[in-house]
This record gives C-alpha cells, sequence and structure tokens, in this order.
C-alpha cells in the first residue's frame, strides 16, 4: 500500500483491481492517506489523484511537505494530478479513464465522494455513480481509494451509507476521546478475499507521511 504499518494488518495485501472506501472525519488524515498510496510506489506503479474540492496547488503542497516531490512526479509521469468540479460529472468517468491510459495508472485515489454526493442528490444515482466508477477503473486493472468523509459524532461508515456496500473493501480513520484525551485509529472494517485484524490499531501524521503501528491496539469503550 505504501503505508508504513499497514500491509501488517491484511493477511494478503488489497487485491488488485479492487476499489477500497476511506472514511473518517475531517483532519483525520484521508489526503495523506492518499499521496502515500500514490506516491510512495510512483517509481513502480503509476497513479492519479482526483480531486473534487481540494485544490491541487494545497495538494501537491502537503506532498511536498512530506518529502514527495509532487511536481517532478507529476513531469516525469508518474503520477497526475486532476481537479473538477463536482456539480460538472457529466464526463468525469471517461476523462479519468483517458488520463489513467495516458500514463499507464494502475493506482487511484479519488477525493472525495462526499462532494459528489452533495451535487447528486438521490442516492440511488450515487450508488450507480460509483458502481459506474468502479467498473472503469477495474477494466484498466487499477487498485483505487474512494475517500469519504464521515460526519463527527456519527456512528457510520461513509457519508451517504451507500459508499460501503459498493467498495470492495472499507478502512476507517477514528478520532477517539480516551480518558480527556483524542487518540487516532485505523481499523479494517472489511476487505475482500483476505483476512485481516479486527482491532483499532493507532496511527500517527508526521513531517514523513502517515504510519499505522500494526502491534498496538486502542480499547474503546463508549461508557468510559
Amino acid at each position: 500500500m505504501g503505508i508504513p504499518g499497514f500491509d501488517s494488518l491484511i493477511d494478503n495485501g488489497i487485491p488488485e483491481k479492487d476499489l477500497v472506501l476511506l472514511s473518517g472525519t475531517c483532519g483525520a488524515g484521508k489526503t495523506v492517506f492518499g499521496l502515500g498510496f500514490l506516491c510512495s510506489l510512483a517509481d513502480k506503479e503509476h497513479g492519479i489523484y482526483v480531486s473534487f474540492e481540494e485544490e491541487i496547488e494545497q495538494i501537491k503542497g502537503t506532498a511536498m511537505a512530506l518529502g514527495w516531490d509532487a511536481e517532478g512526479m507529476e513531469r516525469s509521469g508518474k503520477i497526475k494530478f486532476l481537479k473538477y468540479n463536482p456539480y460538472q460529472l457529466e464526463d468525469i468517468i471517461e476523462i479519468v479513464e483517458n488520463n489513467i491510459r495516458e500514463i499507464g495508472a494502475t493506482r487511484v485515489v479519488i477525493d472525495s465522494i462526499s462532494a459528489i454526493g452533495v451535487y447528486v442528490k438521490d442516492v440511488t444515482e450515487l450508488r450507480r455513480m460509483i458502481l459506474q466508477i468502479s467498473e472503469m477503473l477495474r477494466k484498466n486493472n487499477c487498485t483505487s481509494i474512494l475517500i469519504s468523509e464521515t460526519v463527527t459524532g456519527k456512528n457510520a461508515l461513509s457519508r451517504f451509507g451507500v459508499e460501503e456496500f459498493v467498495a470492495d473493501g472499507v478502512i476507517l480513520l477514528h478520532n477517539m476521546l480516551i480518558g480527556g484525551e483524542y487518540r487516532r485509529g485505523l481499523s479494517v472494517w472489511k476487505m475482500r478475499s483476505t483476512d485481516h485484524s479486527r482491532k483499532i490499531h493507532p496511527y500517527k501524521i508526521t513531517n514523513k507521511g502517515f504510519t499505522v503501528y500494526p502491534e498496538d491496539t486502542i480499547s474503546f469503550n463508549p461508557k468510559a
């Protein structure tokens, strides 16, 4: 995955061509996780970062702060950063597919489905669109991360409640109040065709990126 410590949580790794939902509240580190997934292995696998919210320069700035030369990677054709307005979705699948083929991408991050859902009012239509995106990515042999922002205080896997049913796997980023202190934890809710940890593991975001600590766990009792 390109995320230090994460691979130890899944027996056989994420199956190739799967679509994995990455859910978490604002500030949980979803963008950093997505950049690690693309940038850490860009020399071996090319990737595309599709943003529907944050400006490309901000995303590149985050990558640079974490030690990745985003500009250089883009110039060499290893990574491509794309920005689209979520209310102009008519041709988005075709455009992304053309860019995948242009650089031979096998990794894609879509940030975020929450932004698309604001403009696609009907949940059934949103589910259909996610399925279309998933089918296109799978057809082009891409392993992908679909980012979804969850609402603080709600015990939900995604923003609209349909994303997890379409995705092949689900990774949750928790921000839990324990003993008067907020602690960050990651859990694998589901992953197709492989066994995985059922525990919550701590993670940190530093100037080196997103790091999971698979040997440690977090016990969370909401009544405590």
